[in-house]
């Protein structure tokens, strides 16, 4: 049934009985307020005609319509890379492996780490990391259309079932004895579905795949409450419920938390819900009555509503018997972030904290308010320190608190008790989901984060709409508002389909936020590494040392730096870097090895070897650093303890392939040809496709005589890279020991066309000629 403005005047429906009702009319104070607020609802909903016409208000056509628009706003990203967090929560993360047991997924965090290590970050969303592997398995691997394509999936079908959503928040629980609902005020839900849909804030949940945690919360969040709904709606006697239905609501809700942390929230939402709206609860009312010891307390709605206590019961108990059960699998230990993920919360001083956090809030709301300024990173520097009350951004967080204020008092205090519902469940479900991002409770890992923001934005959406409402119906000035709500609508989808485009790829992603956060040294420290995986070092180096400038603690920038440095052989400076980044940061294994590497370079073969073995004494299991030990021990003569550094690396790596050859060459050099052959067949086993360990033993083979064997292992090698030189020469001088030299003339010059500066190859084939020459001459 859909209510247009004709509902403003009397119907039969008026006189049927009623199973739920949204207020009663002895709240509904003043000569409008008397009326039933079935008609005052169905007016103020009217209101919005002008905007959304009634040729799209058919259900049907509303959730086609809002999902349409969802998935134009978000179509472009479908094709995406995986970018920024997605490469180790899909790429590097193990619990997506098909030999990983699926048990393993509930004792890991979200990027695979065990949740027992110091450092875990907590997050723990096993059914998230379930839904990527069954996504591996059905495409048949990391593909990131088939993850894209979900999230924009998901997205639209949470943007369809918000039009459920906000018909009962707008319109409330009321239903005719017959079952059919009344007030289902379709403009306002469809309008503040499609402002939800195309809102730019949700661009990284939906265009990031790591985003589908937020989306998975948010499905099961809204699936929740309307599961409390239904519970409300089960029987026809007032104040009645079904406990099933609420069972499967905390059920639900515990489902969303096991997505992502804040979907535990839905479980506050439906207390609210049920209080204010079932329960009837005039909390400006009741305050008064408690500060004049009102004798009529007791009779107030809220407490002689039939199963609320019971009802809060079970949402208290079901919700802290969840949080306990993620408690005890996590571990009591709190996660290890740092200054530079969230400065504020470092602060020594209470005040700057609470300043910090709450220009945090208000910037939170701006970014719903005007979602023009986005980045995927708000962190290292990007937003400074207040630090004193004279700072002017104190201003932003003055001006969210007096909104706040003002919005709250008119929940409270409105005589008008439809008003007061639709701004206490707006502001209710714009908080409450935002609250486990707050830091009021703990500290949490970032400054300000837009993935955050995808829940609470449906409450700003439902206030939103409600003030174009209650704008529409003070002002003669129709068409502007509408052309001003479809401007909003329609800025914001270009603005959606622009942002899609900028998460396609790292390059672009990266490089959005330097006009948005140009102090932020993470932003910098990702273009650079965009750059040098592209091997273009110099523009690299620029963005590196700019990333060390902004933040002189930024050890990662540090380090590759220092790789770069020492790539173009600037030792000296690459030395400085990776020494000051050891320093900052003593156990960071990675900067030990590169600097055990440049000082290997630098002759500096003791302090090499004590950088290398601090770097394993902080990472055990550290494979490449085994490896470069056994190098360095290699350069030095010390062939037993290079031989024993390269096993370890291959116990540990077992697909080590510089390591395996290396023991090949090394075993090969030194005459032990047996011992060479054993290695080298030991290694094919584990890579059997590798050519460059087909090429060493290959060579191993020729100088035992196994011509046959060599043979068949440099064709394999040639076969997988024709193009190699040194395979074609190799071959080349095993036909030459063997006798067959026209093979071996052949192989020459292809070695030789390939590489006209091989000496070693010149020479053999200079000899080759030579003794051609003589057998010509005695054939003659």
């Amino acid at each position: 049934m859909i209510v247009s403005r004709a509902l403003g005047a009397p119907r039969k429906e008026q006189s049927t009985q009623v199973s739920t009702f949204w207020v009663s009319s002895q709240h509904n104070a003043g000569a409008r307020g008397r009326r039933p607020a079935v008609f005052r609802m169905a007016e103020w909903d009217a209101d919005l005609d002008h905007i959304i016409p009634s040729s799209i208000l058919p259900p049907l056509w509303a959730k086609l319509l809002v999902g349409f628009v969802s998935l134009v706003c978000f179509a472009r990203s479908y094709d995406g890379d995986f970018v920024f967090d997605d490469s180790e929560a899909i790429v590097n993360n193990k619990d997506l492996r098909a030999e990983t047991p699926l048990g393993d997924l509930w004792h890991h965090d979200f990027w695979g780490n065990q949740l027992s290590s110091n450092t875990s970050h907590k997050s723990y969303r096993p059914l998230t990391v379930l839904v990527f592997r069954m996504n591996c398995y059905l495409s048949g691997g990391f593909h990131p259309l088939s993850f894209h394509v979900v999230n924009i999936l998901l997205h639209s079908g949470i943007s369809i079932l918000l039009v459920d959503v906000f018909s009962v928040l707008f319109g409330g629980l009321q239903y005719t004895s017959k079952g059919r609902r009344l007030n289902l005020a379709p403009r306002s839900s469809l309008l503040a579905a499609l402002l939800f849909a195309v809102h730019p804030v949700h661009t990284e949940c939906v265009a990031a795949v790591v985003g589908c945690a937020d989306l998975l919360a948010a499905l099961f969040f809204l699936l929740s409450f309307l599961g409390y709904c239904k519970a409300l709606r089960e029987t026809n006697k007032e104040g009645t419920h079904s406990t099933f239905w609420v069972l499967l609501s905390i059920l639900l809700g515990a489902v969303a938390m096991l997505c992502k942390e804040q979907g535990i929230t839905v479980l506050g939402l439906n207390a609210v819900f049920d209080i204010l709206v079932i329960g009837k609860l005039n909390v400006l009312e009741l305050v008064r009555k408690v500060l004049h010891k009102d004798r009529s307390l007791e009779n107030t709605g809220v407490l002689r509503t039939e199963g609320l206590l019971f009802r809060m019961s079970l949402l208290a108990l079901g919700g802290t018997g969840v949080l306990y059960v993620r408690w005890k699998i996590m571990g009591t230990g709190p996660p290890a972030f740092t200054e530079v993920d969230n400065p504020a919360s470092f602060a020594s001083s209470m005040l700057v904290r609470a300043i910090n956090y709450n220009y945090y809030y208000s910037l939170n709301a701006w970014l719903l308010l005007c979602p023009w300024w986005l980045c995927f990173d708000w962190s290292m520097g990007c937003i400074p320190l207040i630090k004193s009350v004279g700072d002017w951004r104190v201003i932003a967080l003055a001006a969210l608190w007096f909104c706040l204020i003002g919005l709250i008092c008119q929940a409270l205090c409105s005589e008008d008790s439809h008003k007061r519902r639709i701004l206490t469940l707006g502001l209710g479900l714009l908080i409450i989901p935002f609250l486990p991002a707050s830091n009021l409770f703990f500290r949490v890992g970032f400054v300000v984060a837009e993935r955050v923001l995808y829940l609470p934005s449906a409450g700003y959406c439902m206030l939103l709409t409600f003030g174009f409402g209650v704008l529409s119906k003070h002002t003669k000035k129709k068409k502007l508002i509408a052309a001003f709500v479809l401007g909003i609508l329609f800025i914001n989808t270009l603005r959606c389909v622009i942002r899609s485009g900028e998460w396609r790829n790292e390059e672009q992603l990266f490089r959005s936020a330097l006009s948005v956060c140009p102090l932020n040294a993470k932003v910098h420290y990702n273009v650079g590494k965009n750059l040098a995986d592209k091997g273009n070092q110099t523009a690299a180096i620029r963005y590196y040392r700019e990333a060390v400038r902004l933040n002189p603690k930024y050890v990662h920038a540090m380090n590759n730096l220092g790789n770069i440095l020492k790539e173009r052989n600037e030792l000296q400076e690459a030395e400085e870097l990776l020494s000051l980044a050891v320093q900052i940061q003593p156990d960071f294994a990675a900067a030990w090895m590169n600097l055990g590497i440049v000082q290997n370079s630098l002759k500096r073969f003791q302090a090499a070897e004590q950088s290398y073995r601090t770097a394993i004494k902080h990472r055990r299991k550290y494979p490449d650093c085994y490896y470069n030990l056994g190098r360095l021990y290699a350069d030095l003569n010390r062939h037993v303890d290079a031989l024993n550094a390269w096993r370890n690396a291959t116990v540990l790596k077992p697909e080590h392939s510089l390591a395996w050859n290396n023991m090949i060459i090394l075993l090969d050099n030194t005459g032990n040809l047996a011992q060479a052959e054993a290695v080298g067949r030991e290694a094919l086993e584990l890579i059997p496709n590798d050519h460059s360990l087909m090429f060493s033993l290959a060579n191993v083979l020729g100088k035992s005589q196994k011509y046959k064997e060599s043979e068949a292992l440099f064709l394999k090698a040639i076969k997988a890279h024709p193009n190699t030189a040194s395979y074609h020469g190799n071959l080349a001088v095993l036909y030459h020991r063997w006798g067959h030299l026209d093979l071996a003339k052949k192989h020459y010059e292809i070695s030789l066309r390939l590489d006209p500066m091989a000496s070693g190859t010149k020479e053999n084939y200079g000899l080759l000629r030579r003794k051609l020459e003589q057998m010509q001459k005695k054939n003659i």
